[in-house]
């Protein structure tokens, strides 16, 4: 299994601080197995992390995050005559798929929908006010009282902190309209 340091037991105070995850580590047989993966597609469906999680006993949110970060170091790493011939053809090379089929191709494999019940949502909304920022062990005892994986906790924070902002420019900016400034 990808060894994942963090501690089962979740003490009062390192609930109260915001403690990241432990760098996941994968094992060479591990390694070779996503590496196999990502030769052949860059961008799996959601049902192929899924089995990759099952094949090498891990999280999907693990498979994702490695995926990610591959596919950046991989762009990072491409020498600066590769960048400029890709740039000057136009094209989006051979690696990856171009951005119109990406659209096709992720329609298909999309993870379902959350959809969070009334009381779930109450606790994540009681805990969004007391901390829009929380670390991963309080998003793991959130997952633990309302049932939901803790990667989806993560992104339901990421899109309510992103509503609380748009809310509150759009809110200024109405007390700015109402309000012009009076030259005297």
């Amino acid at each position: 299994m990808a060894e994942d340091n963090s501690s089962d037991v979740l003490s009062t105070e390192k609930l109260s601080k915001n403690y990241r995850r432990s760098r996941t580590r994968f094992t060479e047989e591990q390694l070779k197995i996503l590496i196999n993966a990502f030769d052949q597609k860059p961008y799996p469906s959601y049902a192929t992390k899924q089995k990759l999680a099952s094949e090498i006993n891990t999280e999907e949110s693990r498979i994702q995050v490695w995926f990610q970060n591959r596919r950046a170091r991989y762009r990072f790493q491409k020498t600066p005559e590769i960048k400029e011939a890709l740039e000057s053809s136009g094209g989006h090379g051979e690696d990856y798929p171009s951005p119109l089929d990406l659209s096709t191709v992720q329609r298909e494999s999309r993870r379902c929908r959350t959809n969070y019940s009334s009381s779930q949502l109450h606790t994540l909304i009681k805990a969004f006010m007391s901390n829009p920022y929380p670390g991963f062990d309080s998003r793991e005892q959130l997952a633990k009282e309302t049932g939901v994986p803790e990667s989806r906790i993560q992104i339901w924070f990421q899109n309510r902190r992103n509503r609380f902002n748009i809310q509150r420019k759009r809110k200024s900016n109405e007390l700015l309209e109402q309000d012009p400034g009076e030259e005297h």
